[in-house]
């Protein structure tokens, strides 16, 4: 640990560009342009808790799914990827047992008391419930917590798909392991300060979200997530390296309103659950798929054919994604692009989960993707990612068609809804010279 001046030096000196290296990527410019951004959060650190502190950095980054659309809320399997783009903070203990944390371009300082373990409605659907439910969720696994004071800066991009709350969740719990529990990794695990996570979202800050975004934050590279048992899902991670093969990925803001989409997205879920009840079972995963498919004639009439065709997309998703893993895990980088975009047609055509049927004029999403499909011309893949019908399409793109493909989106959606990518193989950790 050092403080505040001897960090910033260290900094200076170059001692931390091989972490920057690793997290950020090699480029000269992405180094410097990262030695800047964590000095200057040191110096809003040492403005706002004082200079003379001890002080550690942490990272966690945001997520992109890669495969496994709308499967995960039926047990089902998941491919996703944590990005470069990442929430930093700057950290000292301090003996209060109040967790303050600051996070730039907002006014308001989270001030938690640890000593209250019990959800706040004052807290509800704000970063603060996400600190205590954390913080419990340490305790109620035997775990220490204690007070700290954080200033945090985010790149993660808000609303877009890549889980800017989950990349919070685990680098709060990342600061507390780091900070009071000896950066115990076999107790607290990546996938368990994940699942604290979730507990923390779920319970304190009210939202029922699922562990696949959690958990692509908290363990970094490429990773499948199988939810046969959701209690204990089975995680497998390997890396990808995207600029060996002269590739980056796009994530492309289509601006689309998320605003009465909600049933939308809960219908998913609701009419592939419809179509396992008719087995008596409570999700898809827990129905074969080949008596769902001789079933498919009473089921048409049972639940109709929207649900019987979103859960064939169920199926196949659930193996895609398998396939994507091995894909990567091989380095059969065209069988790779293959399944993205097969991904992607069932999306559209089984989950059909492109655009909304109360709003059929307004389809950013699918066009979106068709300038893909003429940018790229069979050179790179795209696809919808994440809930759908508004908000985020994906594209692997080659590095010589990347200005044309930045062009043509940011000409159609707005400059800058263009954001070039790439895979970090780091999830959330402590920011060391030996990292």
């Amino acid at each position: 640990m050092a403080n505040t001046i001897e960090l910033k030096q260290q900094i200076a000196q170059g001692l931390y560009d091989g972490a920057f290296t690793k997290l950020y990527g090699a480029d000269e410019k992405i180094v410097a342009a990262q030695r800047a951004r964590y000095t200057q959060l040191i110096d809003r650190f040492a403005a706002e808790f004082g200079a003379d502190r001890t002080v550690r950095l942490y990272s966690a980054p945001g997520r992109t799914e890669i495969g496994g659309n709308h499967t995960d809320h039926n047990n089902g399997v998941v491919l996703a990827g944590s990005v470069n783009l990442d929430i930093v903070a700057v950290v000292s203990p301090n003996n209060d047992n109040v967790v303050r944390v600051k996070s730039h371009g907002f006014e308001k300082i989270d001030d938690v008391d640890l000593s209250i373990r019990t959800p706040q409605p004052r807290e509800a659907e704000h970063s603060a419930s996400l600190i205590r439910g954390v913080a419990v969720g340490i305790l109620n696994d035997g775990g220490k917590v204690g007070g700290f004071d954080a200033y945090t800066t985010s790149d993660v991009l808000r609303g877009s798909g890549l889980s800017s709350s989950a990349a919070f969740e685990v680098c709060i719990g990342a600061i507390f392991r780091g900070e009071y529990n000896d950066n115990d990794m076999e107790k607290f695990s990546q996938v368990r300060i994940a699942q604290i996570g979730q507990y923390a979202e779920n319970v304190f800050f009210g939202k029922p979200c699922g562990l696949m975004d959690q958990t692509a934050c908290a363990v970094g590279g490429v990773i499948t997530i199988d939810f046969k048992d959701p209690e204990h899902p089975v995680v497998g991670q390997t890396e990808i390296d995207l600029a060996k093969h002269g590739f980056v990925m796009c994530i492309s803001d289509t601006k689309g309103s998320h605003a009465d989409l909600t049933d939308d997205y809960a219908a998913i879920r609701r009419e592939m659950e419809s179509v396992a009840a008719q087995f008596g079972k409570k999700v898809l995963r827990e129905v074969p798929e080949e008596e769902f498919y001789a079933a498919i004639p009473k089921l048409r009439k049972a639940v109709g054919d929207r649900a019987v065709v979103r859960s064939i997309h169920f199926y196949n998703d659930c193996r895609r994604a398998s396939e994507l893993c091995e894909a990567v895990q091989k380095d059969e980088f065209d069988k790779f692009l293959r399944l993205i975009i097969e991904g992607g047609h069932s999306s559209f055509e089984f989950n059909q989960n492109a655009y909304s049927i109360k709003n059929p004029k307004e389809q950013g999403v699918p066009l979106a993707l068709a300038l893909s499909q003429k940018v790229l011309n069979g050179r790179g893949a795209w696809r919808l990612q994440g809930g759908g019908f508004a908000g985020t399409i994906q594209a692997f793109v080659p590095d010589d068609l990347v200005d044309a493909y930045r062009a043509t989106i940011d000409a159609c959606f707005g400059e800058g809804s263009c954001h070039v990518l790439n895979i970090r193989n780091y999830g959330a950790v402590p920011v060391t010279p030996e990292l």
